[in-house]
C-alpha cells in the first residue's frame, strides 16, 4: 500500500504507509467503485489507466497520470531497448507510483520483394505529384517485438505492469517478466482473445473494442477486411470477456468521460483505459495539425484502415486512407509500409498538408477536453463517480 498523493485533500500525505491516516484515504478511494480488484491489485487509486499511445505519450504525460492516481503508461513498442531503459527511469524520477510499460508482440516483418515493390508502385502517382524522385532510396521502418533485449531491461527496471499488444511474447520471456515481480496486461479484441490471454497468466485483460483509436489488438487471427469490421464494439465486447475469464478487465474504446467510465464499471468492467480523451492536454506530444483536426472532426471522422502501418488503426479520414483504402490488400508486414510513406509524409507536412499522415483517434474525440492532464484524470474520476451515484440511487 502507498502513501497518498502530496496533493491529496486529506492532509495525510506526511503519514507513513499504513499509518491509520493513510489507510483511511485508501479505504475512502477505494469505496468509490463498485469493483476493487484493480485497485487492489496495481495498488492505485483510481482504475482508470493511460493508453500507452507510443509517440504521443510523454514522461509528464504519463507522470501526471500516475500522480493523480491512475495508471500512467508509455509505449516502449518503438523505442530501442536502451531508450526503453532511459524512458522508465526518467519516468521514475517523476512518480513514485505504479507506472506501466507496454510493448508490441506482432510477428517479426519478413521483407517480400514483390510486395514491397508493389506498394511503392501504388505510391508512384503521389511521388510525381508532390515531385519527389521515384529512385529516392527509402528507409526500412521496422519495430522488433519483445524480446530478450527489452525482456532484461523490463528485468532491470521492473515497472510494475508490463503490458502487450498483438498477444503475448514467447512463454519464458513472459515467465521472467512474471519473475521480475510485474504484473501483466494484454490486449483482446475478442471473447476468444481473452480466454486464451487468461490461460496463459495475464493478470489483467483489456477488452479493445472496436471504436478505439490506433491499432487493434487483434492476434489469434489473421488481419483482415473482415476481421477488423466484424471486431465487438466495446458495449458488445466488455459484457462477454467479463463472463468470460475471472480476472479483472479493463474496458477501452470509445471512452473519454465519466458517462463512459461509469458505464464501463456497469458492464462488468473493473477499470477503464483512455486515450484520445488525452490528446488534446499539453502535456501530450499531439502535433498542432493533429489537435486542430481533432478539436474540428465530426463524430463519423474516423475509419480503420491498414494504408499507414500494415495492421488496422482507426484513424481520422485522409486523402491517402480514402483513395487507396481504407482497408488494402497485399501490403508489406507491420509496418514496412511506412517506409516507403515517409518521404510522403514529409513533402506534405512541409506544404502544410496531413495527406499521408495518419492522425490516430478514437471514436470519441468531440468528448475530448484541453487542460492539464492531472486536472482532467481528477476530473474524470470525479464524473464517474456522481454518475455511478445516480445509477445507484435511481
Amino acid at each position: 500500500m502507498r502513501d497518498c498523493r502530496p496533493d491529496c485533500d486529506c492532509g495525510d500525505s506526511d503519514e507513513k504507509p499504513l499509518s491509520f491516516g493513510v489507510l483511511n484515504h485508501w479505504l475512502v478511494h477505494r469505496a468509490m467503485w463498485p469493483d476493487h480488484r484493480l485497485i487492489d491489485l496495481l495498488e492505485i487509486e483510481h482504475p482508470i489507466v493511460l493508453s500507452p499511445m507510443a509517440g504521443f505519450v510523454t514522461l509528464e504525460l504519463a507522470a501526471a497520470v500516475c500522480n493523480a492516481g491512475g495508471l500512467g503508461s508509455i509505449g516502449c513498442g518503438p523505442m530501442e531497448p536502451e531508450v526503453v531503459a532511459k524512458t522508465i527511469r526518467a519516468l521514475r524520477g517523476l512518480t513514485d507510483k505504479p507506472i506501466n510499460a507496454n510493448f508490441f508482440c506482432h510477428v517479426q516483418a519478413t521483407t517480400t520483394t514483390d510486395r514491397e515493390e508493389a506498394w511503392q508502385d501504388r505510391l508512384l502517382p503521389y511521388y510525381h505529384e508532390l515531385e519527389i524522385d521515384s529512385a529516392i532510396s527509402v528507409p526500412r521502418i521496422d519495430i522488433p517485438p519483445f524480446d530478450e533485449a527489452r525482456c532484461k531491461i523490463v528485468e532491470e527496471t521492473k515497472p510494475e505492469v508490463v503490458s502487450f499488444h498483438f498477444g503475448l511474447p514467447d512463454s519464458a520471456l513472459l515467465d521472467r517478466v512474471k519473475a521480475a515481480g510485474c504484473r501483466i496486461m494484454a490486449s483482446a479484441t475478442t471473447v476468444a482473445e481473452a480466454r486464451w490471454l487468461e490461460m496463459q497468466g495475464v493478470d489483467i485483460i483489456i477488452a479493445q473494442g472496436y471504436e478505439a483509436g490506433g491499432h487493434r489488438g487483434t492476434f489469434l487471427t489473421q488481419i483482415s477486411n473482415s476481421v477488423s469490421s466484424s471486431q465487438p464494439g466495446t458495449l458488445a465486447l466488455v459484457p462477454q470477456v467479463v463472463d468470460a475469464v475471472k480476472v479483472p478487465v479493463v474496458a477501452a474504446g470509445g471512452i473519454a468521460d465519466g458517462r463512459g467510465i461509469a458505464a464501463a464499471f456497469a458492464l462488468g468492467a473493473a477499470g477503464t483505459q483512455l486515450g484520445t480523451a488525452y490528446l488534446l492536454c499539453p502535456e501530450a506530444a499531439t502535433s498542432q495539425p493533429h489537435r486542430d483536426a481533432l478539436r474540428d472532426a465530426d463524430s463519423d471522422a474516423t475509419f480503420v484502415t491498414n494504408v499507414f502501418t500494415g495492421r488496422p488503426a482507426r484513424a481520422l479520414s485522409n486523402r491517402l486512407a480514402l483513395e487507396i483504402g481504407p482497408i488494402a490488400n497485399g501490403l508489406p508486414d507491420f509496418p514496412l509500409p511506412m517506409g516507403a510513406l515517409a518521404p510522403l509524409r514529409a513533402k506534405a507536412e512541409q506544404q502544410g498538408n496531413s495527406d499521408f499522415t495518419p492522425f490516430w483517434s478514437g471514436q470519441s474525440s468531440l468528448l475530448g477536453r484541453e487542460m492539464p492532464a492531472r486536472e482532467l484524470t481528477l476530473k474524470l474520476v470525479q464524473e464517474a463517480v456522481d454518475r455511478l451515484k445516480q445509477l445507484s440511487v435511481g
